[in-house]
C-alpha cells in the first residue's frame, strides 16, 4: 500500500534523524541540488509569525470575494502589462540578482 504525502514526510524526517552529521550534511546538499533557487530561498527563508490585522483579514476577505465573483487574472495577462512573457518569468526565477542589487527575495 502507497503511503500518503503526509506520511511520506514523516517517514523522511524520521530517517533525518538517525543520520549521522557528515550524511545529513550530504542528504541537504543532494535535497538543496533538486529545488529551484527560489524553491531553496523560499524553504530557508522565516515564517512569517505576525498576527494579521483586522485590516489586513478584511482585505484578504475582499479579495477572496472578488476572486469567487469575477475569477482570477491569467499570470500571462499580468506578464503582459508589464511587458513580460511567461519565458521571462522563468527566466527571472532561475537568475540569480545582481550582488549590489540589495534586493533579496
Amino acid at each position: 500500500m502507497a503511503l500518503d504525502l503526509s506520511e511520506q514526510r514523516q517517514h523522511a524526517h524520521a530517517y533525518l534523524d538517525r543520520l549521522p552529521e557528515d550524511q545529513l550534511t550530504a542528504v541537504r546538499g543532494l535535497l538543496e541540488s533538486l529545488l529551484s533557487p527560489l524553491d531553496r530561498k523560499l524553504a530557508l527563508a522565516p515564517l512569517d509569525d505576525e498576527p494579521v490585522t483586522p485590516a489586513e483579514a478584511a482585505a484578504i476577505e475582499a479579495g477572496l470575494t472578488s476572486l469567487e465573483r469575477n475569477g482570477g487574472v491569467p499570470l500571462e495577462d499580468v506578464l503582459s502589462d508589464l511587458g513580460l512573457t511567461i519565458d521571462d518569468f522563468r527566466r527571472m526565477a532561475e537568475t540569480p540578482p545582481p550582488k549590489d542589487s540589495g534586493g533579496d527575495v
